[in-house]
Order: structure tokens, then sequence, then C-alpha cells
């Protein structure tokens, strides 16, 4: 009978610093989200805030509900008082990486073949959801496969894939953000190294992450209205609530054609969520809280199929740090507030209040830290002698990047982009080559780091494999794209300079496989 009470304490005062942690990771992602897609591509507001934004924070909600009744479930089969819930909420990198990559290019794409805005907009919509469903069901299938899939696909590969993105999109583009409003964003960024990264304490406990928001929004709103903000500043717009229900609807059977080009980007980022849910379960396994994996891998899925069911276009995961979690005190209680919190802010709106009235530059510090801790964790989680696969994994992500930029017709009149992408005066079209390179960067990551870890590891067959892997994906497209958009396409479809860049690169897979061949041999031959 004495066990009871323990075993009923499923909360506890540090579900308090737990929730706010979480709720501003959360926040942020889906800040950035909405900045991505207003700010850079003139998405409609109201699309994000009223369509998009209820079905994401109700795939929390749901995701956030089910680890709180496993963590009490826990409990109470252990008898433990001290069960940490998974945290769950919206995935950081490819949430951003599908605003920049995929609904952002569609969304212009769209207009250019004669859509208006408001329809244009819709279809976006609908490819999102689509892109929900197309992962949901793909970390569904894989999460009765977790363990072979970890075995196949090489973790220098996978992580340095996952930090290429954190690099480049996840980090550069914030630290830009950060030095816009630099008194602003560069202190916010110093109080979130200090505390998350040094360790270093803040007064009253206050988690590091919430301090650093109070003080970037402190610095913004008072020295802001004086002129000594810089021209970053910008007063608050006028700030409404928006009540909009996550309503089940089909709209993503209309967007699963359109998903087809985007393939190659779509289906490695669910395998990525997979890869990071095995991972971090084991990381809460080590802490002392022994988690089903496959439940928390169905879970994840579930959560972002009803996301996308009901409007969501972001896939939610389990978070990177339960037992630092654990380490706050939080127990179950942190992921059921957050969940609630989350989802009624997407019905009534409040959500993109707190999103419009919360500066990007006092957000951005903490994306800028999320890409300087994957970036490490790839390193720290891969083997020592695969550090050089981790960093060959980056060079795809940086032409992506370069190609998004380039690609952006305020930096390059899309006329001299068109003349660059065939200029052949010294060779190869130096652009032709950058967005070939970027394009399928996710999976042309994992296959450049495979091959160089099968090297390392002496497996020459496997190496060689790899690079066969490689030349038929670019024979079709699904790497190394000679379409600027990155689509999907038969060989005999190209000509010109496309189909020459084609077939090179298709070739130097193919050369080198043959080169990596013949000097295995050697190893066969008797001393």
């Amino acid at each position: 009978m004495s066990s009871a009470p323990a075993q009923r304490r499923w909360s506890a005062a540090g579900d308090l610093n737990g929730f706010f942690g979480l709720v501003v990771d959360n926040l942020a992602v889906m800040a950035f989200f909405a900045t991505i897609l207003v700010g850079l591509f003139g998405f409609p507001a109201d699309i994000v805030f009223t369509r998009m934004f209820p079905g994401t924070a109700f795939g929390v909600l749901v995701g956030d509900g089910i680890y709180t009744w496993m963590a009490v479930r826990l409990s109470r089969r252990t008898g433990r008082d001290d069960v940490t819930a998974m945290p769950l909420g919206i995935d950081t990198p490819t949430t951003i990486g599908l605003a920049l990559l995929v609904l952002g290019p569609a969304f212009v794409g769209f207009k250019k073949g004669g859509m208006d805005e408001h329809a244009a907009a819709i279809a976006t919509w609908h490819l999102g959801m689509a892109a929900m469903i197309v992962m949901g069901v793909l970390k569904l299938v894989l999460s009765f496969a977790g363990a072979w899939v970890g075995r196949i696909v090489p973790r220098a590969g996978l992580l340095g894939s996952i930090a290429g993105i954190a690099l480049m999109l996840i980090g550069f583009l914030p630290i830009i953000e950060v030095l816009q409003v630099p008194i602003v964003g560069f202190v916010g960024l110093g109080v979130v190294l200090y505390s998350v990264v040094a360790k270093g304490r803040i007064p009253g406990n206050v988690p590091g992450v919430l301090a650093a928001v109070l003080v970037g929004l402190a610095l913004y709103y008072s020295l802001g209205p004086l002129g000594l903000a810089g021209p970053g500043y910008h007063a608050p717009s006028h700030v409404e609530l928006r009540f909009a229900l996550p309503i089940p609807s089909l709209g993503f059977v209309d967007g699963l054609r359109d998903t087809v080009p985007y393939l190659p980007l779509i289906l490695p980022f669910g395998l990525l969520m997979v890869i990071g849910g095995i991972n971090v379960t084991e990381s809460a396994r080590a802490a002392g809280d022994d988690y089903s994996t496959r439940d928390i891998l169905l879970t994840e899925a579930f959560a972002t199929l009803v996301a996308g069911v009901c409007g969501g276009v972001a896939q939610t995961t389990p978070y990177i740090g339960q037992p630092a979690y654990k380490k706050m005190g939080a127990r179950a209680g942190y992921t059921l507030l957050t969940g609630v919190f989350v989802g009624l802010g997407g019905i009534f709106g409040y959500l993109s209040s707190l999103v419009e009235l919360v500066p990007i530059a006092v957000l951005a510090p903490i994306l800028v830290f999320v890409s300087i801790d994957i970036t490490a964790q790839a390193f720290d989680a891969t083997p020592r002698k695969h550090a050089a696969a981790v960093v060959l994994a980056f060079f795809p992500p940086i032409a992506r990047m370069l190609a998004i930029k380039l690609g952006d017709p305020t930096y390059v009149a899309p006329e001299h982009f068109a003349q660059l992408m065939t200029a052949t005066g010294s060779g190869m079209p130096e652009l032709a080559v950058i967005v070939a390179l970027g394009n399928g960067f996710i999976i042309t990551s994992m296959i450049w780091a495979g091959f160089l870890v099968a090297l390392i590891d002496g497996r020459t067959g496997i190496a060689v494999t790899t690079l066969l892997v490689g030349a038929v994906m670019t024979l079709f497209g699904v790497i190394h794209s000679v379409d600027p958009g990155g689509a999907l396409y038969f060989p005999w479809a190209l000509s010109g300079v496309g189909r020459t860049l084609a077939f090179q690169f298709i070739s130097a897979y193919l050369a080198l496989a043959a080169v990596i061949g013949l000097l295995s041999l050697q190893r066969m031959r008797p001393a």
C-alpha cells in the first residue's frame, strides 16, 4: 500500500522547466517556418496561420499526449516516480528544409504556372499535407524495421547529411537574422551558449532557452523604440486571434501528385526521423527509462499522419535531450502541458499571435544553437575514424544553399541565371554543376558518406555497390538532377548541356566504382 502514492506521482515541480523549454523549441520552429514562407516567398499569412498551424499543432497534442500516457504506464509498471516522458515536438531541420526547399519553391512554381496567389497557396498547402502523409506512411512502415534501417545506413551518412542541413539551413540563415539586429540577437545567442553549452547558471534556475528569449524581448522592445536597436527593429503590427479547427480532410489527395518531384527530399526527411527516434530512445534507455523503440516510432508516425490529415505541414518527432529534461526534474506533466498549450494555441490562434509578437532576431539564436548542437553531435556520435565521411557529407548541402541563393531573382535575374546554366565557354557550366550537386543533396550526402565509411572499414564491395546505386539514382535525377527545380526524369528525355552533364556524373560514379574494384583486387593477391 505504501508504494501506491509513489506510483501516482507522475508530475513534479520540474515539469514547469521542461514545459518552458519544450514550448519555446516548438514556438521557434513555427516562427521560422512562418517567416520563411511569408517573409521570403510572399506566402499569404492567413493560409499559414489558419490552415497550416492548427493541424500541425494538433499533431503535437496527439503525440505528446501519447508520450505522457507511455510515461505514466512505465511509472506504474516499474513502481518508480522518476520516469520522464519522451519529449515530442515539431522537427526543426525537416520543417525548415520543407519550407525552404519544397513549399516555398512549389508556391512560386504554381504562380508561374498561371495560378493566382490564393489558389497557389491552397495547392501548396495540399502539397504540404501530402508530404506529411508520405512521410508518416514511411515512418509507420519503418517503425517495424528500425534496427534494420540503422544497420544498412551508416551513422556518418545520416548524421552528416542532417548536420549539413543544420549548418547551411538551420544555422547560416538564422545567424544572418541574429546580426541584422546584433544587439538583440548576439546577446541572446550568448545567453544560450552560456547557459546551455557552457552550463552556466541563470538566476532563479530559469531554463536557458527561456532566459535567452526574455532577454532578447527586453532588449528588442526597450531599445527598438528609442532607435538604439538599429534599422532591423520593426514595431509589432496589429495582432489578432485566429480561431481555426484542425478539421480532417482529403485535401492531401490533391497534393499527392505534386509530391513526386520532391520525393528525393521528402523521403529522406522521413527516414531521418526514424533513425533519430531510434537514437533518442536509446538515449532515454541509457538514462534509466526503458521505452519500447517500436512504440516511440509508431507514435511519431501516427502523430505525423494525424497532422497531415488535419492540415498540418510539419512532421513531429521525439526530441533529442530526454536525459536533459530528466535532469531538470521533469516527469510526465511537461509533455502534457506542452501538448495542450501548443494544440489549443493552434486552434485559438494565440500561437500565431506569439509568432507575430516575438521577433525573429529573438528566436534566431535558439536555432543557431540547434545547428551547432546537431553538427557537434554528428562528430560525437560517429566513430572518430569516420569523421572524414561526416565532413564529405557537408558539400552537397553547401551546394544546395548556394543554388537557393543564386536562384533568388533578387540576387540573380532569371534571364542571367538561365544563361549561366548553359554557358560552356570554359568547360561544364559552374552554376549547372552547383545546382546538380545540390539537387537531391540529402541522398547524395548519404551515398558519399556511406561510400567513404565502407572504404575506411575496408569493405570495398559495399563501397563499389554504393557508387553503383549513386549512378542509377543519377540516371533518373533522384540525385544530381540537371533540372533547376530538381525534377525526376527519364534519361532519354534529356538534351543539350543537361544531357551532357547528367551522363558525365553517371560516368564518374561508374569509373570510380571500376577503379575501386580494381584496386581491391590487390588485397586478394598473395603477398
